[in-house]
């Protein structure tokens, strides 16, 4: 098994949490593909049917919007995640989000057909989808207390607590668009900090 299908196996051995099911990850596995982007290649763009569900191996996914001519970060996709348009993925409808690579990304990728498939006859796979499920709701229902409870200058700080490594891997105009401020506003908080 290459290395990086070992990492591709931790994750969705760690996401499945069901010892019991680990002989039934190798079919998983073998319905994923290699599939790479070049920094500010596409995975789906607004208005397109998101093709693939992809285990991010390395690099970093802008999944953004435009609101009023400007680009909002809606969320990133990060090494040792997975990422999709999800709804546009699994109904087969246009997405009404871009996914970017802001770095050059090795990602596994799983086709719509392959994961219905695995969904409707693997049971650690619909485990694994589960849990990741609920563990996304969970985050995003956190990203949202956050954004209406926290000062931006909170959010800054709890963003440098658990995700240091982001300052240096992603470009600050793309940060502060995900915590919801101004570029101008990021750089004054950076400065009061420093």
């Amino acid at each position: 098994m290459t290395e990086s299908k070992i990492h591709i196996e931790t994750y969705l051995k760690k996401t499945i949490n069901d010892e019991s099911l680990n002989h039934l990850v190798s079919p998983i596995l073998d319905s994923f593909h290699k599939l790479t982007l070049h920094k500010n290649d596409f995975l789906v763009e607004e208005g397109k049917v998101c093709k693939y569900f992809c285990f991010i191996e390395s690099g970093i996914l802008q999944h953004s919007i435009m609101v009023f001519g400007e680009e909002k970060t809606t969320y990133l996709g990060l090494k040792n995640t997975s990422t999709s348009a999800l709804k546009s993925f699994t109904q087969n409808i246009p997405a009404r989000k871009n996914i970017k690579a802001l770095s050059d990304c090795k990602l596994w990728a799983i086709d719509q057909k392959a994961f219905k498939h695995l969904l409707e006859n693997n049971p650690a796979f619909t485990k694994f989808y589960y849990n990741l499920i609920e563990n996304q709701i969970h985050l995003i229902d956190d990203y949202r207390i956050n954004l209406l409870t926290l000062s931006a200058e909170e959010r800054y700080k709890k963003l440098l607590a658990n995700d240091p490594e982001l300052l240096q891997e992603v470009p600050l105009h793309y940060l502060a668009s995900f915590l919801g401020i101004s570029s101008r506003h990021m750089s004054r908080i950076r400065k009061n900090i420093n």
